[in-house]
């Protein structure tokens, strides 16, 4: 074995690959300190740094048959073997969060108890529009619901703008007191 140890990495592995398992011992014990170091800083957890050295320099055995003597030094390999096997790990790690860990995210849309709400609140006022006179209900529904000015109220329905102000007033008081008696079912709570 003394004369072995001033061999290269590389032509040690050669001669493990030839058989000589003396070799081998003296390469595991140059590269494998190394190997679980680099494992050990990446991962922080001795226990998969030794499974990950393990399987670093098995993958060397696996690979000394075929070993190309000068191409690549065997340590800058298993370097790079032992980094590729440490970022799979630590992004399985990433990828194994708990689902009760993961926060739910948030959904933009109202709840179906809201789109229920919604529609139950358009349809009264809708059956409730249909309650007053045609020309208040038209009223109020282009200034609230439409969003239109007093002053594009009256170009619309040919009037001035005092009518428009007086069938919306008339309207919205005559609403309110057809929808009074549903405020709770419409999920209103205040007086607004």
């Amino acid at each position: 074995m003394t004369d072995l140890s001033s061999l290269s990495e590389s032509a040690l592995l050669v001669a493990f690959a030839n058989g000589d398992g003396d070799a081998a011992r003296l390469l595991t014990d140059r590269l494998l300190p190394r190997v679980l170091g680099q494992a050990t800083r990446m991962l922080a957890d001795r226990a998969e740094a030794e499974d990950v050295a393990q399987e670093a320099m098995l993958r060397l055995w696996r690979v000394a048959p075929d070993w190309r003597q000068g191409e690549a030094q065997v340590s800058t390999w298993l370097y790079r073997v032992t980094a590729n096997l440490c970022t799979d790990r630590l992004r399985r790690r990433r990828g194994n969060v708990a689902l009760d860990q993961i926060a739910e995210p948030e959904d933009p849309s109202p709840s179906a108890t809201a789109r229920m709400q919604t529609l139950s609140r358009q349809r009264a006022l809708s059956d409730a529009l249909a309650t007053l006179p045609d020309r208040q209900a038209q009223a109020v529904a282009l200034r609230h619901l439409e969003g239109l000015s007093n002053p594009e109220i009256a170009e619309v329905m040919d009037i001035t703008v005092t009518s428009v102000e007086s069938l919306t007033a008339r309207g919205k008081r005559a609403l309110a007191e057809v929808l009074a008696a549903q405020k709770d079912a419409l999920g209103y709570q205040d007086d607004t």
